[in-house]
Formats: C-alpha cells, structure tokens, sequence
C-alpha cells in the first residue's frame, strides 16, 4: 500500500474542537494522507472515538484499501458522478474529486457531518488547482427514502458510481438471548443494501456499480455482506488482484452490480 500518514500540527480548540452528545471533546488533527501521486490533508481523529456511532471521525483501513486502488485505476473515475456511503471524514470522496465531474458524500451522523463539511470547505478554499468536482455534503441515513429521495431529486439521472470504504464498521449488532434460539442478530447490512439497490435501479442496464472495499474482521460479517447482496438481487464480484493485507486484515475490492 502506498499510503503514509504525518501529522502535521493541531489546530485550535475554537476551530477544530467538537463535543458530540454531550462526550468528551474531540480534538481533530490536521493529516496528509498519499495515495500513489496524489496527496491529500484532512481533519480526522487519531484514535477511535468512545460513540461507537461516530466511527466516521476516523480514516478505516478500508479506506486506505479503496484509495490506492482507485489511485492506480483513476481512468474508471473521469468525468463520472460518484456517491460516496458513510463517508466518514470524506477521504475517499476528497480523492475522486481529482478526477470526476461531481461528488457527493454522505454520512448518517450529525457530528460526523461537521468534519466532512469542515474537510469540503478545507480542501474547496484551498486553492487546490487539481481538484474538478463539485463536493458536496448530504445526510443520509440507509433505509431513509425520504433522505435519498432528496438527494435523487438533485441528480435525477441517478450515479455513475457509488462507493463504500468500510462501512459496515459503522454497523451495529444487537444481541438478543432467546431461549430456544440462543442468540437472534439484526443490523443495519440490510437497509445498506436497500439503498445501494434504489441507487443502482435509477440506471437500468447496469449502468451503474457499487465499488466496495471490504476488509474481514468476522466471518458472521462476510456472510451477511455476500448474503445480503444476493437476496437483494445484485450480482457480487471480487476485482481480481486486489485481495491483500491491511493492517494485518484481509482486504478486498467487491464489484456490484444489478443482475
């Protein structure tokens, strides 16, 4: 992988100080992330946050996976419109604003949509000269119509691309003991794949993909993932080559599509 991280300085507590639900204060640092030619800077944390719903704060080894690779094949990324789930800080997203026409980046978590709007405004009022796209913010919840719905009315002719780095991280599992079945898992997988699916229908004839950096760290997980894709009738294809190891997990790139 071609990525380093430096961390460059820390900002002020009245500029990049954040106090999510009331939690101890999160102090954001300046970051330089490269992937293959291209360098980037962003606010992100260091460290995991304590609210397990404000995993977006970090940059995930997904993202890392996702980067390179769309780094080395940045002619699949020109001049396409790109929606980017559970964009987290939007390092992922930031990056394809190198190459596409128009990105938009969402995340579900209010907090989590300071730093990426603060991360847009930092790299748009940057001078930047490299940077083509039009980057935007919207919340998006998966499995909120009313929320896709308005962001479709934005871009009616739907996505070239959607991507995910990751994102089943900010997945939560809820156990509940049944006696007679020990123990019964729900999650959020399937409403990710509800809305990758009402993203993917808005262009018929497979016009448009779902690039997904998947990195293993459960195999309950990478179940449910190929599973869910399946039952919502989507086709699921490993991009050959880009299965390898990222901070000591598995990692590989998943290519979906409607069947």
């Amino acid at each position: 992988m071609s990525l380093y991280l430096s961390l460059d300085r820390t900002y002020s507590l009245s500029k990049l100080v954040l106090q999510p639900k009331g939690s101890v204060m999160c102090s954001y640092q300046l970051t330089t992330f490269t992937f293959g030619s291209q360098v980037l800077e962003l606010f992100c944390l260091q460290s995991a946050s304590t609210d397990f719903d404000l995993t977006g704060q970090l940059v995930w080894p997904g993202a890392t996976l996702l980067n390179d690779y769309l780094s080395r094949n940045a002619e699949m990324l020109q001049g396409c419109s790109v929606i980017e789930l559970g964009s987290g800080v939007g390092v992922t997203g930031i990056l394809c604003s190198r190459f596409c026409a128009e990105v938009v980046l969402t995340d579900h978590n209010e907090e989590v949509l300071k730093i990426l709007k603060k991360n847009i405004g930092f790299h748009t009022s940057s001078g930047n000269a490299i940077s083509c796209a039009g980057l935007t913010a919207e919340k998006l919840e998966w499995g909120n119509s009313d929320q896709l719905n308005h962001i479709l009315q934005a871009h009616r002719g739907g996505f070239d691309l959607v991507l995910g780095a990751d994102i089943y991280i900010q997945i939560s599992f809820l156990f509940t003991f049944k006696a007679s079945n020990g123990y019964m898992r729900s999650s959020s997988i399937p409403l990710l794949f509800d809305t990758v699916e009402q993203l993917l229908r808005v262009r018929c004839e497979g016009k448009c993909r779902f690039i997904l950096a998947y990195v293993s760290r459960a195999k309950i997980m990478d179940t449910m993932v190929i599973s869910e894709a399946v039952r919502h009738g989507l086709l699921i294809n490993e991009v050959t080559g880009t299965r390898s190891m990222v901070k000591n997990l598995e990692g590989v790139i998943f290519e979906i599509t409607l069947q």
